[in-house]
């Protein structure tokens, strides 16, 4: 059996309402609060691969801390923007949802449903 695991924020209602469909549909995840447990860089690098896209389109650019912390600098390649994300969880999109090798983000929470 496939290990699931969710990367939610609670506070969040898209992470919530995501986290109520997948149990709705039986599945269960593993739930981890990105915010007080993040990703390594090694894991957040296989997350954005397995969804396909580059870093920066995993950043949540609307947050003070993508602006605080020069996120907005084009000279910074994938391995710095990876690294700045571990360290600034709260600049990365949630939720993330990762089932095997693939992923998605919850934005709509239906989304993730393709993946299994």
């Amino acid at each position: 059996m496939t290990e699931t695991t969710i990367y939610h924020n609670p506070r969040c209602s898209k992470s919530r309402a995501t986290l109520a469909l997948l149990e709705a549909q039986g599945i269960h995840a593993e739930v981890v609060k990105y915010l007080e447990t993040p990703p390594d860089a090694a894991t957040l690098s296989h997350i954005i691969q397995s969804l396909g896209i580059q870093p920066r389109d995993l950043l949540r650019t609307g947050e003070a801390e993508y602006k605080d912390n020069g996120f907005a600098d084009t000279t910074l390649n994938n391995d710095q923007l990876i690294h700045m994300m571990v360290q600034y969880p709260k600049v990365i999109e949630r939720p993330i949802v990762v089932h095997g090798n693939q992923a998605r983000i919850g934005r709509p929470p239906e989304s993730v449903l393709e993946i299994f």
